[in-house]
């Protein structure tokens, strides 16, 4: 294979197999711990294993990849023929992922740019596809990066919970927004921003949250041309219900992923989840 820029990501971008393969995504993954047993996402459990856990109330955390993992990865990509490697990853707030990728990047054979992106599930995954296609069309490591800084830039995620408290339990919002949301029994809408979880809105009822969730999206995407995803936990009928909204009132929508999370998202969102990202290209 002729020398180019090789992309690597985190199983967290939940890009299906057959993307993966046609761009030759690496993915390196996560681990969930569920009691004393760590399984690695994406071969040794499922979303819905976890959910099971979950409604069980067993301890379920999550943990990042060993850089050695980052440092296979990337001497993979070097044999093949890579000059240089772009590793794209979810938000360093929510995961050290980032920082195991920068100790392996140290020592890696070709240079590696180890980027931030501030996403997550497919608003990582959208981030990712934009840096493999500018990969494929020969673009160098800096231009890579570029489109991929670009797309997060222009990619927003919106989702809704049952409760606030898996992500409270997990340090992925603040104790006191969780237990303000408990307090009042609101259903809460979150946005990703600047890499964190902030919440958006507070809405009574799960019904009028989901309904505000087609809103936003619907006003997000406006008449751009926009690939959209919706991801859910546990909640295949509210997903599809709204994706089939959304196909009928998106004018522009060029790509629609509807998708369970997989196995690390759904251990801090908790069953229940319904999210939205909307991706301009």
């Amino acid at each position: 294979m002729p020398p180019h820029v090789a992309i690597v990501t985190d199983s967290t971008a939940y890009l299906g197999r057959d993307a993966l393969i046609r761009h030759q995504i690496t993915i390196v993954p996560l681990t969930v711990v569920i009691g004393d047993e760590a399984l690695e996402e994406g071969t040794e459990i499922s979303a819905p294993a976890v959910a099971r856990a979950l409604q069980r109330r067993r301890p379920v955390t999550t943990s990042r990849p060993a850089p050695l993992e980052f440092t296979a990865a990337y001497e993979a990509a070097a044999a093949s023929g890579a000059s240089a490697i772009v590793s794209l990853h979810l938000s360093a707030d929510f995961s050290g992922t980032h920082d195991a990728a920068l100790i392996a990047a140290k020592d890696a054979p070709v240079p590696v740019r180890v980027v931030d992106t501030g996403m997550v599930a497919m608003a990582l995954g959208f981030t990712v596809l934009a840096a493999a296609e500018t990969a494929e069309a020969g673009g160098t490591a800096d231009e890579v990066v570029a489109a991929a800084e670009k797309r997060a830039a222009d990619t927003s995620a919106y989702f809704y919970v049952d409760t606030l408290d898996y992500l409270r339990r997990g340090g992925r919002i603040g104790a006191a927004q969780a237990l303000f949301g408990s307090a009042l029994a609101v259903k809460p809408l979150l946005r990703l921003a600047d890499g964190r979880i902030e919440l958006l809105e507070k809405v009574r009822t799960a019904s009028k949250a989901i309904t505000r969730l087609e809103e936003i999206v619907v006003e997000q995407a406006g008449t751009r041309r926009v690939a959209l995803a919706v991801h859910h936990l546990a909640a295949g009928e509210r997903a599809a219900t709204l994706a089939d909204r959304l196909r009928e009132r998106v004018p522009g929508l060029d790509d629609l992923v509807v998708s369970e999370v997989g196995a690390v998202i759904g251990a801090h969102a908790g069953p229940g989840l319904l999210g939205a990202v909307i991706s301009p290209h």
